[in-house]
């Protein structure tokens, strides 16, 4: 009798208390996709819907033994890292990596948590780039954290090319830059003014001759504070301010979790005329494919929901699992875009902020009932 071997896919990644992201995400999405699911816990996070209230941090050497004890006893088809912490837990977990040989790679740059908490600190970035990006089959970069990554603004979709094209040459084989931070919509121009506020450049027509002018200058000298201020501008107090001055950014998920919590000082973003501008926004989320010789996008309607918290970890996890099952990565990337499209779509609507999504949705659909 022939023995069936079963996929076994392993989580680097933080834990997260409120269940939504992090190992317990992965965890569910490996078990959802009929993988058996490991996992080498990073760090401890104190987190719910709301936001991230602490992060602890496990000793590097932990990581680097979970790993090792795994590896070396159960196997592992394929892995996935998330939230990493520091630029000494990324390094002994590339070792790791490098040492038994792993190929299936996928790795979520996690840098901030929806709420804006930082959770990569900014000298990890430098150390990701070196050590563990070379070695991943596949990265799942957001807007906000391929902009870190390539060291460039993201404003259109080829600026989304040419950072696909600058990280690629980081070292991973495939780039899947994701879409669901895209503002798009009528509200650019704003965001333009915005931006040379910030960065101090003029706006208008000459907007992107500047801006590049001034990133070269930036980068040149200063590319550790540039990544900090890329990091500062999607934290909660820009965030903050951001809502105040304009106004027609509400599809934000992370500016309705707000408003649902401070219903009163943001009442004006119920108005049916402010909804109506926030509407114009692309109703399509696109997620960009680059392999280092072409361009795929993957699209998907873009759903109007708070029930987002995990999605990039879910996303990545599924990713990882195809793979353990013996998918090719873009096989593995397309079963995942379903995966996460199901489980924002049938939101379970728990919490005050962002909720979790829905890790059932998928093979309910499917019509497999557990």
């Amino acid at each position: 009798m022939t023995e069936v071997r079963v996929p076994r896919a392993l989580t680097i990644a933080g834990s997260d208390s409120g269940g939504g992201a992090g190992i317990q995400a992965d965890l569910k999405t490996f078990q959802e996709l009929g993988v058996y699911g490991m996992s080498a816990i990073t760090a401890i996070t104190v987190q719910n819907t709301l936001g991230v209230h602490g992060v602890y941090p496990l000793p590097p050497e932990a990581a680097a033994e979970q790993i090792k004890a795994v590896g070396s006893d159960l196997g592992v088809d394929a892995l996935k890292t998330g939230m990493l912490f520091n630029a000494e837990i990324i390094r002994l977990v590339a070792n790791q990596i490098h040492k038994f040989g792993w190929e299936k790679v996928v790795v979520d740059p996690v840098m901030i948590a929806k709420g804006g908490a930082e959770l990569l600190q900014n000298e990890a970035v430098l150390a990701m780039k070196e050590h563990l990006l070379p070695l991943a089959l596949v990265v799942t970069p957001n807007i906000p954290e391929a902009e870190v990554l390539a060291g460039m603004r993201i404003r259109t979709m080829e600026d989304r090319r040419e950072a696909a094209r600058r990280i690629h040459a980081l070292g991973p084989k495939i780039v899947v830059i994701k879409g669901g931070h895209d503002e798009g919509g009528p509200d650019r121009e704003d965001r333009d003014h915005e931006e040379a506020r910030i960065y101090g450049i003029s706006a208008g027509a000459d907007r992107e001759e500047n801006l590049e002018k001034h990133l070269e200058e930036h980068l040149e000298e200063h590319s550790d504070k540039y990544m900090k201020e890329i990091l500062a501008e999607h934290t909660e107090e820009h965030m903050e301010k951001h809502i105040e001055v304009h106004l027609d950014v509400v599809n934000h998920s992370y500016d309705q979790a707000r408003t649902a919590m401070h219903s009163e000082k943001y009442s004006h973003m119920n108005s049916p005329i402010f909804k109506a501008v926030g509407n114009d926004r692309d109703p399509q989320v696109i997620d960009l494919i680059y392999d280092g010789a072409a361009f795929t996008e993957l699209s998907g309607k873009r759903v109007n929901t708070v029930q987002t918290h995990g999605t990039g970890c879910t996303f990545s996890a599924a990713i990882a699992a195809g793979l353990a099952q013996g998918m090719n990565a873009f096989d593995a990337i397309r079963s995942g875009r379903s995966f996460i499209q199901a489980a924002i779509e049938d939101g379970l609507n728990l919490g005050q902020g962002h909720g979790p999504t829905n890790h059932w949705a998928y093979q309910r659909r499917q019509g497999v009932l557990r």
